[in-house]
């Protein structure tokens, strides 16, 4: 895994917990506490997170965004190659709900090429991207912004899928796991990707090789809920990703296809 990886997890693992150990996170990504020492010192210079006695805790995200803004760097080019993959399977004239998150964004960048589309999105930076494009409809979900991550959810949001229906649903994701499958870090976001999950045809997954063997606080659905997974191909080298190939193995087994980007 690397720094960035690493970094871009360890964050996420620590805004959403709460408050994370030192030993907690070596035991969670495999690294040395050493290792958990400086990554947090570098988070903490970041004002990203806040060191205390054994650990760190989040740091509230600043009004011009935390949590999303923070990520949106880390992984860049790997992320842009799986979006422009993800976008790659969407048939022109196709009904296409998007999931929030920093990776949704780069799909949202290469659908344009793939007008004519109707696009409802779960994300106000996807909406900034998609928005006036010529022949893409804008949809927006409504619902509550979720500070930091600019993700759409709540009750309102809930009603406005289950009052629609998409032939495609590209969904981020938190981590998926072997045994305990899709999950995410909030309550709200799972909610939200469960109605997309029932309000689609075909669902999509995407997320980089770091969501892999990631068990979040959040159970969505199980593996075989979706149909394809697309990722990057460090999900099959056992020594970057020790989690990556057992992952794998596990989706394909449940029926999922699979992409390496």
């Amino acid at each position: 895994m690397s720094v960035g990886d690493r970094l871009d997890l360890t964050l996420r693992l620590v805004q959403n917990a709460g408050k994370l150990s030192v030993s907690e996170l070596a035991e969670r990504l495999g690294v040395s506490e050493m290792t958990v020492r400086r990554d947090l010192n570098t988070l903490e210079g970041q004002g990203l997170l806040r060191r205390v006695h054994g650990g760190a805790v989040p740091v509230r995200p600043r009004e011009e965004g935390g949590g999303f803004l923070a990520r949106r760097e880390w992984q860049a080019a790997t992320k842009d190659r799986l979006g422009s993959a993800v976008a790659a399977m969407v048939e022109p004239g196709s009904s296409v709900l998007l999931d929030a998150g920093t990776t949704t964004v780069h799909v949202a960048e290469h659908l344009v090429e793939r007008a004519p589309l109707t696009v409802a999105v779960l994300s106000l930076q996807a909406a900034v991207v998609l928005a006036d494009k010529p022949g893409i409809e804008l949809l927006i979900v409504g619902g509550r912004s979720r500070p930091g991550e600019r993700s759409l959810v709540g009750p309102l949001a809930l009603r406005t899928l289950q009052a629609l229906s998409f032939d495609f649903f590209v969904m981020s994701i938190g981590g998926v796991h072997a045994e305990r499958g899709w999950t995410e870090f909030s309550l709200d976001d799972a909610a939200v990707k469960q109605a997309g999950l029932a309000q689609a045809a075909r669902t999509v997954a995407v997320a980089d090789a770091t969501k892999l063997g990631v068990r979040a606080f959040s159970q969505v659905a199980q593996l075989s809920a979706v149909g394809t997974f697309v990722t990057d191909a460090a999900a099959e080298d056992a020594q970057t990703h020790p989690s990556g190939p057992l992952t794998l193995r596990a989706l394909r087994e449940s029926g999922v296809e699979t992409h390496l980007a």
